[in-house]
């Protein structure tokens, strides 16, 4: 009689049975109120079969990952827990990893996050005690039971362990850089991986057939950022690495009397262009929530 697989989370479990699943993201507020939260995860309720919690994105101080992620599982949702390496050395790595297990996250997702310099802290000192890599590494270390210098621990985690890619890297030693690290990441643990956003098809069914011949096979889901508008298109290209908005998009949003409505339509082309190639989709809404809703109506 075979033995029935018991999965760590939803999304784990969606994957692991081919079934296309969307994740989307939460950045935790600037200040003490849960409301915000609370409000953005009502739009993804039945949609979202994870909610990335953002760590302090772009080094700006914020309400916590941990704390955003337990109350998301206190009403009802299962988040991906993001954890940046950039403001923890590996004591805390650890104690924060079984904090969150403790708290009920299975879902994380290993970064090693912007420098400080770009925030709204930019004097604050970083830490880079360890990178994505080694954090991964962490977490297999812990779901063997033992800590990083080989101490027993009295009960081993387990979590569902994800990563990032970037398949739109514009130079070709970049592009095989995201490809090397992909591999390493995959033997340090990572079991999902999420892309940076994409804006143009081709480029990424480019880079899942390069995955399929280097045979690396494992969950990707594609990311797709909420276009906004012209202005937002062209931020991106001149100053965000690895993403570019082709120019009939900007145009697109440049004529368009109802920027909501045309935001709508690029992100659901999108996901259908790449549905086929790929294991499912990572919305960043970027406040826009209430849209998710509309575009996966759209999908088919």
């Amino acid at each position: 009689m075979n033995k029935q697989k018991t999965y760590l989370s939803t999304l784990e479990q969606k994957l692991a049975e081919k079934e296309f699943a969307v994740t989307c993201e939460i950045g935790p507020p600037k200040g003490a109120d849960k409301e915000e939260i609370s409000e953005a995860a009502g739009f993804l309720k039945g949609i979202a079969d994870g909610i990335n919690v953002t760590d302090l994105q772009s080094s700006v101080m914020r309400m916590g990952s941990l704390t955003t992620s337990a109350l998301l599982i206190e009403w009802g949702y299962e988040p991906v827990f993001q954890m940046t390496t950039r403001d923890r050395n590996r004591l805390m790595i650890q104690s924060e990893l079984l904090s969150a297990y403790v708290a009920g996250v299975r879902n994380v997702l290993a970064i090693t996050g912007d420098y400080t310099n770009i925030g709204d802290h930019p004097q604050a000192k970083p830490v880079y005690d360890m990178d994505s890599v080694q954090l991964l590494w962490t977490m297999q270390t812990l779901e063997q039971g033992k800590d990083l210098v080989g101490n027993d621990l009295t009960h081993k985690p387990a979590f569902y362990k994800g990563a990032v890619v970037n398949p739109g890297a514009d130079t070709e030693a970049a592009y095989e850089l995201q490809i090397l690290k992909m591999k390493k990441k995959i033997e340090m643990g990572a079991q999902f991986f999420q892309t940076q956003a994409i804006f143009d098809a081709e480029t990424f069914k480019k880079f899942m057939d390069r995955l399929e011949k280097e045979k690396i096979d494992v969950p990707v889901l594609v990311g797709i950022i909420l276009l906004k508008s012209k202005g937002m298109a062209k931020y991106m290209n001149k100053f965000v690495p690895g993403v570019f908005v082709p120019d009939n998009l900007i145009e697109k949003m440049e004529k368009t009397d109802d920027k909501a409505a045309t935001c709508i339509e690029i992100a659901a082309d999108l996901i259908n262009e790449v549905k086929s190639c790929c294991a499912g989709a990572h919305i960043q809404a970027l406040g826009w929530e209430k849209h998710i809703k509309p575009i996966m109506d759209l999908v088919q």
